[in-house]
């Protein structure tokens, strides 16, 4: 007797390797102890809240008794709170014109992406994404009957292939998804990557004659280590959505708290943002926690100390540097997508286990001869590591 249908089964035999490593690293700190093993699995933030999160907390537990205080709002969230993210949102993105009624929250950016996707995809359309990309895109265009085309970036240095995507777009394209600051690589694209991208997108668009939207995934645009330009999506696609979230910046990604933005300049936007409402409550997710909304209406000015994870990421890249991994230096997000010494990277992560290192394989996020590490874990782990990575690379050799 089947218990779940051939689909799952097939997500189950190839299930997530982030999950098999952070559940093997479990059993590690079992048997040895958490200070001696160097989990660099799940990008799980460590850095407690903003102080400012505490004080709100509080003051919203003394307005718990009165009534309505965590029940049902508008499925889009509250109305004051869409006002005030879209003002924030204008001075992020550097962009003028964005109201409350263009956007909505959402259970986290990847609720986000789940919402957007099951208003816009109809069965066998197609969503583009560079490749290496965040593992789970695969499941979420999946879940509304897309299909995802990888479209591999520039080996090492991971810039868009401008030439190749251009080549993957066809009829059937609905959608470019742009992770930037990238999940796994760190890689920030840049204003001319994008620009010229625009301009084979909207040739696209008059060719095939459909809307071919830019979905701009940021839930890491505030980890921008050196400071350089993230550009606004809305500034250079006309057919672009915004997607965002609060677990990093605020180090809250248990209370699943995102948002989707739509681009003013989208003509009869009202009916998207009609759907996406829609959606929001038709695939259970209803609205957003009225917790997280009030705690982001009181917090959305703080962050944690980005000094912090720019430190760790100093001390990863010496670390890889002195066992003599090649990596390129990620521009922001908290991880390192380090070439394998070895050809096949398994070999390298099945090493990296032996001394109670956990990574995860390159070809989990489309591609292969390089792993992820993550570096929202401390700086004493992270220098810890040395001589279980340095030995790893010499057994592997």
């Amino acid at each position: 007797m089947n218990l779940i249908n051939d689909t799952m089964k097939g997500y189950l035999a190839n299930s997530s390797m982030i999950r098999r490593m952070f559940e093997a690293g479990l059993e590690l700190k079992k048997k040895y102890g958490e200070d001696k093993v160097y989990d660099f699995s799940l990008g799980n933030p460590d850095l407690p809240p903003p102080a400012e999160v505490k004080t709100a907390l509080k003051a919203i537990a003394e307005n718990a008794d009165k009534p309505f205080s965590m029940g049902y709002m508008p499925n889009g969230g509250y109305p004051v709170l869409r006002e005030k993210l879209a003002a924030r949102l204008e001075v992020e993105q550097n962009f003028r014109g964005i109201s409350g009624s263009d956007l909505i929250l959402t259970c986290g950016a990847a609720g986000a992406i789940n919402v957007f996707f099951h208003a816009v995809l109809s069965a066998g359309d197609e969503v583009i994404s560079p490749a290496p990309y965040f593992v789970e895109y695969d499941f979420y265009v999946a879940n509304h009957g897309g299909k995802l085309v990888r479209v591999p970036t520039k080996d090492f240095t991971f810039e868009l292939d401008l030439d190749a995507m251009e080549k993957a777009i066809n009829a059937n394209t609905r959608a470019i998804i742009i992770n930037s600051p990238n999940n796994p690589t760190g890689q920030i694209y840049s204003r001319e990557e994008l620009t010229r991208l625009a301009e084979i997108i909207s040739a696209a668009e008059k060719k095939y004659g459909r809307v071919i939207y830019v979905v701009s995934d940021e839930p890491y645009r505030f980890l921008n280590f050196d400071g350089v330009e993230i550009p606004c999506a809305f500034d250079i696609f006309e057919h672009s959505v915004i997607m965002g979230s609060y677990s990093k910046n605020l180090s809250l990604p248990g209370e699943r708290l995102g948002y989707i933005a739509v681009c003013p300049k989208i003509a009869d936007r009202e009916e998207l943002l009609g759907a996406l409402t829609l959606c929001n409550r038709i695939l259970g997710f209803v609205n957003a926690p009225a917790v997280g909304q009030q705690l982001l209406l009181a917090c959305m000015d703080s962050t944690v100390d980005l000094n912090i994870y720019r430190e760790r990421r100093e001390a990863m890249a010496q670390v890889l540097t002195n066992a003599g991994v090649e990596f390129t230096m990620p521009r922001g997000a908290f991880y390192f997508f380090p070439k394998s010494p070895v050809e096949d990277e398994r070999v390298f992560v099945d090493a990296l286990l032996k001394e109670r290192v956990l990574a995860v394989p390159g070809r989990g996020f489309g591609k292969p001869g390089y792993i992820r590490l993550t570096f929202c874990v401390g700086k004493e782990t992270i220098l810890n590591s040395a001589e279980s990575i340095a030995n790893a690379v010499k057994n592997c050799r």
